[in-house]
């Protein structure tokens, strides 16, 4: 089990990637990580701090009631509890929760079709996102039942009229899975504005999406895997930041 100050570096590189890669709102959107124990306590960003401005011991540690457990000159998101501590609360598995504004991630959070399978990219997420109506700024705390019952099981959610969501089992699975998700969109708006889709079977698509997320299945003969792509693509992106960035560990 990885300790709190572990936990508090993967979180505070998450926020510089997200800023890195111009996934960030200002100040707005958020990300956290649960952290060891039953108490159900999660760390989120200061809420007024830029992305670029996080780091692990200015990282904000609260309960499900959004209350700081430590002393912290910052405050929270109000919507950033609303959203966070729901599935935090609801999903054992759900360690880190990752929410974007992003313009290609509201674009596609605005179509009536949603996500479609134009890109091998997108086919991760085949069969495998969940939609949530949108109710307005997430500040209603009975939104927070129906946001999670609309989550269900999945991994990745969007947010009608809103942005994009990812859980993951840690950070770097939330972030790479949004990373992602992100560029699904992307590709998604740049093939709808350039002619016909041509969209690949349903067989097709749903093999394609074992692939990625069940790199572990039995292989049939003349078949192959990747089961370390993900961690090796964490560590490449773990070393860029500390050429880059690497004050987020601080």
């Amino acid at each position: 089990m990885k300790t709190e100050q572990q936990l508090r570096e993967e979180l505070a590189a998450c926020y510089r990637l997200i800023a890195h890669f111009r996934m960030t709102d200002l100040i707005f959107t958020h990300i956290s990580v649960r952290l060891p124990g039953p108490e159900h306590h999660f760390l989120i960003n200061p809420y007024g701090l830029m992305f670029d401005e996080i780091t692990a011991s200015n990282l904000v540690r609260i309960d499900l009631a959004g209350n700081p457990v430590e002393p912290t000159p910052y405050p929270v998101n109000p919507a950033g509890f609303v959203i966070h501590s729901a599935i935090h609360g609801a999903r054992d598995d759900a360690q880190c929760v990752l929410h974007t504004h992003t313009r290609a991630g509201c674009a596609v959070a605005a179509l009536e079709c949603g996500l479609l399978p134009v890109n091998q990219i997108s086919m991760e997420f085949y069969g495998r996102i969940a939609y949530h109506d949108y109710e307005g700024i997430a500040l209603d705390l009975s939104e927070q039942q129906r946001l999670v019952a609309d989550l269900g099981d999945k991994s990745a959610m969007i947010l009608r009229n809103h942005g994009l969501l990812t859980v993951g089992r840690n950070v770097s699975e939330a972030f790479l899975r949004m990373y992602y998700l992100e560029k699904a969109c992307e590709i998604q708006l740049a093939a709808q504005a350039s002619g016909q889709l041509v969209l690949p079977p349903h067989e097709v698509c749903a093999h394609t999406e074992r692939q990625f997320n069940d790199p572990q299945r039995p292989l049939q003969e003349g078949q192959l895997n990747d089961p370390d792509g993900m961690q090796l693509a964490w560590s490449a992106l773990l070393r860029m930041l500390d050429r880059v960035a690497p004050g987020y560990r601080d």
